[in-house]
């Protein structure tokens, strides 16, 4: 069945096509702490098209499971993967963690209704203008 789920959908994994793709021309560069794998391929023209950069995620296709580090090799912010630097987060920064929302763990606020609570009924702190 995980066969043919690559073969219909993108966000179960790498499709058919993205796997044969990496097979032919990438070049494995490295592996987060979350099991994604991340590509390059070499540019066909190097003086005006950049390598094409690419992940491959080890669950669902999200984004968000990309760290800061990673992102910015993605996105051809720095040309040395973080597995290639000692990448040292700034002390400032938090431990990545992917977005959650739309998801069982997902952010309630006290009150949310998703938790079973009702909406606090909260004073106005203006009082509008009437003319006279």
């Amino acid at each position: 069945m995980k066969n043919l789920k690559q073969f219909f959908t993108w966000w179960n994994g790498a499709t058919w096509n993205t796997r044969f793709y990496t097979w032919r021309k990438g070049e494995r560069v490295g592996q987060d702490a979350l099991g994604n794998t991340y590509y390059r391929a070499k540019s066909a023209v190097p003086d005006s098209i950049p390598e094409r950069r690419w992940v491959i995620y080890s669950n669902y296709s999200e984004a968000s499971q990309i760290p800061a580090g990673w992102h910015g090799w993605m996105h051809h912010r720095v040309d040395t993967p973080p597995t290639q630097e000692n990448y040292v987060g700034h002390e400032w920064q938090l431990p990545h963690q992917e977005n959650m929302t739309g998801t069982a763990e997902a952010y309630h606020p006290p009150g949310s209704i998703v938790l079973g609570g009702k909406a606090q009924v909260s004073a106005p702190d203006y009082q509008a203008w009437k003319p006279e």
